[in-house]
């Protein structure tokens, strides 16, 4: 038995005795979630609450974070764009009480003068950890120096660099460091 479901403008028709009709439609739900806080004004602000979190250091926070791209790899899987793993990933750690911000705009100071160049932060967790969502082939030595530039503009400690468009997410997780 085919089911026609209309979301976000396309009509999906699954079939409902499948398991792929389950994952497919857990999929679009996250996906719905996640334009709507983007259509909501969500992206760019503050998400989630802090709850007696004020006390966890960088490594702390990069466990919980870790947890949480292995969620959302085992979830949607790879070979989607950026922009959905970076929804899904802010959605989840909102989910667990951290305070996210997304899309941060990143001044670069020169010669004391501020350049607005639109560098942009993927994902600040507890002003303390710096994320950048990859879904490319392959990661390449320029986006580890990307991050590592990131977290001296912004002089946050501790960066991770995952690019979800990956076999094993596991090999895909970067810790990078700013005087940690």
């Amino acid at each position: 038995m085919n089911t026609l479901i209309r979301f976000c403008n396309l009509e999906v028709s699954l079939l409902s005795n499948n398991k792929i009709f389950s994952r497919c439609l857990r999929r679009l739900t996250l996906i719905a979630r996640f334009k709507y806080a983007k259509i909501s004004g969500i992206s760019g602000k503050q998400i989630g609450i802090s709850q007696n979190i004020n006390n966890m250091d960088e490594n702390d926070i990069s466990y919980k974070i870790r947890g949480c791209i292995f969620k959302v790899y085992n979830e949607l899987g790879p070979g989607l764009l950026e922009s959905v793993y970076e929804a899904a990933l802010a959605y989840e750690l909102q989910e667990i009480n951290l305070r996210v911000e997304t899309q941060i705009p990143i001044p670069v100071i020169y010669n004391k003068i501020k350049l607005d160049l639109g560098f942009r932060a993927d994902i600040i967790v507890e002003k303390k950890v710096l994320i950048e969502i990859k879904s490319v082939e392959n990661i390449a030595e320029v986006h580890h120096k990307q991050v590592l530039t990131y977290l001296k503009l912004t002089r946050i400690k501790l960066g991770i660099l995952v690019n979800f468009n990956s076999d094993q997410i596991s090999h895909s997780i970067y810790r990078k460091v700013n005087g940690l």
